[in-house]
């Protein structure tokens, strides 16, 4: 009933940006929090950041003071701006969101993923 759609990734060299965009659509009534998670290869899915319905935020330690994560309330999209990647930054992105959505007239609580985006940091 939600989808979330993800843009942004790439190819990058080592110090360089990339901004991810997620895009949530369907009848959602209320998002709470937004999060971006990663996973790269041989290892398990990690949380990178979060951001709660207040615009609260929290980092991981690897990313922290390189990775800004913000949202847009009336748009539902939520965004990952990473700036001086590094190579073990390479991974597959996703986007997480949870909230609330109307199914068959009924109020539900929803938790989806994107599809993932690759980011490649290499030289």
């Amino acid at each position: 009933q939600v989808q979330l759609v993800e843009s942004g990734g790439g190819l990058v060299e080592p110090g360089g940006s990339l901004r991810l965009s997620c895009a949530a659509s369907g009848s959602i009534v209320g998002i709470n929090a937004m999060a971006w998670y990663r996973q790269a290869p041989g290892k398990e899915r990690e949380s990178v950041a979060v951001i709660t319905s207040g615009g609260s935020t929290t980092y991981s330690d690897s990313v922290e003071g390189r990775f800004t994560i913000s949202r847009d309330n009336a748009k539902n999209w939520v965004y990952l701006q990473m700036n001086s990647l590094k190579p073990e930054d390479t991974a597959v992105y996703y986007c997480n969101v949870g909230g609330s959505v109307v199914v068959n007239s009924f109020l539900r609580t929803f938790n989806s993923w994107g599809q993932g985006t690759q980011v490649t940091v290499s030289s």
